[in-house]
């Protein structure tokens, strides 16, 4: 599932005060309901598709005579996770691991409440295997406190061909060309643009509408340096407006809406079209659906040299118990083991995060993306993603969805507003 982290610990304010002081004390000496050769898990891949991926590394641990406690949070893109996972870290009884990425492990490593997983990274030999930029995420201070469980492109468009043909249009390379086919599929009687009307797919759209209108450099400024000209100036009040356009093809039952849901009237024929990261293909394949025959897959419109990357990992929450220890090191050496890796990625609709595996049993849209991953790493096409985590504090993110969301359902708010409040947005948060 997308991994869309409410603000959890604003580390610049908080790392120094006696209630940090207090919650790494209480990590460290609270008694765990997990028992010495067992790991409890918390993470919230809770669909279809994203469940029986998770039940992979389960069954893995427990064959190596592991138990697994599941601390499965359903809601969201993991706003309720993170939410979960606050409370038991401040109560001195986090879990064993957790669903934690992008900037936020930093955050809980600047806290001093992750472990060491060097000792597992070198007999294992992680710093080869993995892409450079996947491990710094990775790394603490240089040392590995998390593990990547995947590698997913955000910048997807996903179509049913079926409703494409009956309109007779085909897959958009343009925003312009997606506006002309979502008018041909309306006029088809099906709705244009499947989506959930919940904040971060709200963002999930947009961050792709800036990346594909302005480029990748305008979107490395606006959404990871928080550049205030880039994000009041022009481009942005050209992509708002592009973003708000959008909401023309969709349906006016989006609101609320999970974002499964919305696959679902792709995959069933309800709708032809949707914008969302590649975790909609385990959706797809759960379905018992062909890539490039029963759906088809594109780079989201203009951003065919652009790679949006949200990367799933495992972090590891010290603990002193050595039995304890032993089973975290398990599970992160599993994680980045082929099995898990080729089984979890089929399953979930993501790459491995390691490049060398075998891709003979992926299908042609995971094939593309990791020849587009490598490609965009190159020639400087890869970028963080905002709205999933990859590229802001979560304070940020927050701040930023809120503006997001409230522009696009505000019919009455210009962009020229929206981009005004985008600036205010990201100073406020960050000071």
């Amino acid at each position: 599932m997308p991994s869309i982290n409410m603000p959890v610990l604003n580390v610049p304010t908080f790392k120094k005060s006696a209630f940090a002081l207090a919650l790494v004390a209480g990590t460290t000496m609270a008694a765990s309901t997990t028992q010495a050769n067992e790991v409890e898990v918390l993470h919230w891949w809770t669909s279809g598709g994203e469940a029986r991926a998770a039940n992979v590394l389960k069954d893995l641990m427990e064959a190596e005579g592991y138990g697994w406690q599941d601390f499965a949070v359903a809601g969201g893109g993991g706003e309720t996770a993170m939410t979960v996972l606050k409370s038991r870290a401040m109560s001195g009884n986090p879990p064993s691991a957790a669903q934690i990425k992008g900037p936020e492990i930093q955050e809980w490593g600047e806290l001093g409440l992750l472990g060491n997983l060097d000792e597992v990274a070198t007999a294992e030999g992680w710093n080869e295997l993995l892409p450079e930029r996947v491990a710094n995420i990775m790394r603490h201070d240089g040392q590995y406190v998390a593990v990547p469980v995947n590698v997913h492109r955000v910048n997807w468009l996903w179509a049913n061909p079926e409703v494409l043909d009956a309109a007779g249009v085909e897959m958009p390379t343009t925003l312009d060309e997606l506006f002309a086919a979502g008018e041909a599929i309306r006029e088809a009687g099906f709705v244009p643009l499947a989506h959930g009307g919940q904040a971060w797919q709200d963002a999930t759209i947009f961050e792709s509408v800036v990346l594909g209108s302005q480029g990748t450099e305008f979107y490395q400024q606006a959404l990871v340096e928080l550049d205030p000209e880039a994000l009041g100036g022009e481009q942005m009040i050209a992509a708002l407006e592009d973003f708000k356009r959008l909401r023309e093809l969709m349906d006016q039952g989006m609101s609320g809406r999970d974002w499964n849901i919305a696959t679902a009237m792709v995959i069933e024929g309800v709708a032809g079209f949707q914008l969302m990261g590649d975790w909609a293909k385990g959706e797809f394949t759960a379905a018992g659906l062909t890539a490039g025959e029963d759906y088809l897959c594109a780079a989201a419109p203009g951003t065919q040299d652009a790679f949006t990357f949200n990367i799933d990992s495992l972090a590891m929450f010290r603990v002193t118990d050595d039995a304890e220890r032993d089973a975290q090191q398990t599970l992160a050496r599993l994680v980045l083991e082929p099995t898990f890796q080729e089984a979890f990625n089929l399953a979930k609709g993501s790459i491995p995060a390691r490049p060398d595996l075998d891709m003979s049993e992926f299908d042609s849209c995971a094939k593309q993306s990791l020849a587009d991953f490598q490609r965009t790493a190159d020639e400087g096409g890869l970028v963080p993603s905002m709205a999933h985590g990859m590229a802001v504090r979560a304070d940020v993110q927050g701040a930023i969805f809120d503006v997001v969301t409230n522009y696009f359902n505000d019919t009455n708010m210009p962009a020229e507003e929206a981009a005004k409040r985008m600036v205010s947005a990201a100073e406020t948060a960050s000071f």
